[in-house]
């Protein structure tokens, strides 16, 4: 009896890619984006980005408010119930609390950023290690292709960043990018949705990880243009940052739900 052969069908890899996407919005939780910040902030505090009350998250609702939590309170102990919605000026529009003065740079990304709905800000420490070395961070591997040719680079530190002058400086410094990485401060992602800057936070600690490895090790390689557009262009897709926050949500919510309290 003659042995059968199965042939595989080649497929196009957009079209993959783009069937991927779509399926990803399938049986996502509807939590509020209220729940949403309280989230991304366990989120962030799990990746080891805590820093004591240092760092931001935000998530715009409408052109003129945003989420953050309230000042004074770590990643790790954010609740949808501490989270407050406070306009450009950091004036309460909802919740009780109060505003985090280093959410004023996130009014002028906002500002100057329409396409922008979200943002991170932390002290992750590898970054941080990689901040003080006047280099920029350079993605090189398969893991951290979301960042590539996505990178910012603020070289000189503004001070803290509470005034108008440091929300001007960063706004303007991150450009059309979605991250930078700021010099002797953290990291700084943008998206337009929280699942997006989430995802980008804890990518881009890992490439900060990742190069400090390499860099003790040799010289970086870059990737190859071609392979490395492809990447990110499927990196790119809303499906993968969906993917990848309910992936990390599940593992905040299975040690503590009161997040979404």
């Amino acid at each position: 009896m003659a042995e059968e052969t199965l042939d595989i069908v080649k497929h196009d890899k957009e079209v993959y890619y783009n069937k991927l996407d779509a399926s990803a919005a399938m049986g996502a939780p509807q939590w509020s984006l209220r729940q949403k910040t309280a989230l991304a902030s366990r989120i962030i505090a799990a990746d080891g980005q805590g820093g004591g009350i240092a760092g931001q998250i935000s998530a715009r609702p409408d052109d003129s408010t945003f989420w953050t939590q309230t000042f004074g309170l770590g990643f790790e102990e954010a609740k949808a119930s501490n989270q407050i919605r406070v306009n450009l000026n950091l004036e309460i529009i909802e919740g009780n609390g109060k505003p985090n003065p280093g959410n004023r740079f996130h009014s002028y990304i906002y500002k100057r950023r329409p396409d922008v709905w979200a943002i991170a800000h932390t002290h992750a420490p590898y970054t941080s290690a990689l901040s003080m070395l006047d280099v920029p961070l350079i993605p090189s591997c398969m893991e951290t292709i979301a960042l590539w040719n996505d990178v910012a680079h603020l070289k000189t530190w503004p001070g803290v960043p509470v005034g108008d002058e440091e929300g001007e400086i960063i706004a303007e410094a991150i450009a059309d990018k979605r991250t930078i990485l700021l010099a002797h401060h953290g990291l700084l992602t943008v998206g337009k949705t929280i699942e997006e800057e989430t995802s980008l936070a804890v990518i881009f600690e890992l490439a900060a990880r990742l190069q400090l490895l390499a860099m003790s090790a040799g010289s970086i390689r870059p990737l190859p243009e071609k392979e490395a557009k492809e990447g990110y262009g499927f990196a790119a897709k809303p499906g993968y940052y969906q993917r990848r926050f309910n992936y990390f949500s599940r593992l905040v919510l299975a040690t503590d739900a009161s997040c979404l309290e």
